[in-house]
């Protein structure tokens, strides 16, 4: 299925000299939530038949692999309701065993870690991304309309009892968990988790104002600097989150800040969607096919050359704005189509 040997083709590199080794999939646009943030309730999601199958996503991420790309992400929507999805991350996980791939890593909202967690850990998985930006109950009801704090809360439990290293993702809504930042800092390092707290991105319509949800990062750093001490690092984890120490709990808290500081000059990333396009660039709309090459006659030739070409079109960087006279929408896709 691979085409040749592990990391046996050359390495991509875009016009600006930045090598790309990051690749983060969207296995599926369908989620079991239905976050305020990054859809419409009544969202109408892709036709199945439009989806690559397992096969095609395992033979697009063998390809990366092959062109150096080092760590694989992969999201959704919620990538755990993709039908057989843990036969994808067990043939995925083959790269970790002597090959070019040094980490493979998924996005969830945490609803399906009580069910999953333990074949992901088996699957070479060692950390996952979680969504989560609220302790609360009734304030998590209405951020993800759908979802139940309790399955989360439960596979959170099981990811920890498996092995698995967490991040919990918060994203920062005004008026809504602004008062929850210091509540978050304290319940992670309790349970030996990073944070990353992020920015509201203008993607897609979500049927309400992002205006009215967005707060500048260098804000919310100063309100949690008033309580907690931030020492700056030098960790990394291949994403564009800037960390620093809590020195009262040792853990680790980083900020994604598209809007007030964008973090493009080290863009090492690309992003394929369920459908087999691949965007160069979050906030961006230039993309380009790789479902035809994939199912092609040339065999890999070709979808190596199609991803090369669409690298060579790599932006400098993104331009996400967010004010009233631009509007709050900077790029029309929804989040869960490109994959978080």
């Amino acid at each position: 299925m691979d085409g040749g040997p592990w990391g046996s083709a050359a390495p991509i590199v875009d016009p600006f000299g930045r090598e790309i080794t990051y690749l983060r999939v969207s296995v599926t646009d369908r989620c079991d939530f239905r976050c305020v943030y990054c859809m419409s309730e009544d969202m109408t999601f892709l036709p199945k038949r439009d989806l690559l199958t397992l096969e095609e996503l395992d033979r697009v991420c063998s390809a990366f692999v092959r062109m150096g790309v080092r760590k694989l992400r992969l999201t959704g929507g919620e990538p755990l309701m993709r039908r057989n999805v843990m036969q994808l991350i067990h043939s995925l996980g083959r790269h970790l065993d002597g090959g070019g791939l040094e980490e493979l890593t998924i996005t969830t909202n945490g609803s399906q870690l009580s069910r999953f967690s333990e074949g992901l850990y088996a699957a070479g998985v060692r950390r996952v991304n979680v969504s989560l930006d609220t302790l609360n109950p009734e304030k998590f009801k209405d951020i993800t309309r759908w979802g139940q704090f309790a399955q989360v809360m439960a596979g959170l439990d099981a990811a920890q009892v498996a092995g698995l290293m967490v991040k919990v993702n918060m994203v920062a809504l005004r008026g809504v968990n602004d008062d929850e930042f210091d509540a978050m800092i304290a319940w992670c390092g309790e349970r030996g988790f990073d944070l990353v707290i992020i920015e509201v991105m203008p993607m897609g319509d979500i049927g309400e104002d992002r205006l009215d949800q967005y707060i500048p990062l260098s804000m919310v750093r100063q309100k949690i600097e008033c309580n907690w001490t931030l020492t700056e690092t030098d960790y990394a984890t291949g994403g564009p989150a800037r960390y620093s120490i809590v020195e009262e709990t040792g853990g680790r808290i980083g900020f994604i800040t598209p809007l007030t500081h964008n973090f493009c000059e080290s863009c090492n990333r690309v992003r394929l969607t369920c459908t087999g396009t691949l965007y160069m660039c979050l906030g961006q709309e230039d993309a380009a096919d790789l479902r035809a090459p994939l199912r092609g006659e040339a065999g890999d030739a070709r979808l190596e050359e199609a991803v090369r070409e669409a690298i060579s079109r790599k932006p400098k960087g993104h331009d996400f704005v967010i004010d009233r006279r631009r509007g709050a929408v900077s790029v029309p896709r929804h989040m869960s189509v490109t994959g978080g």
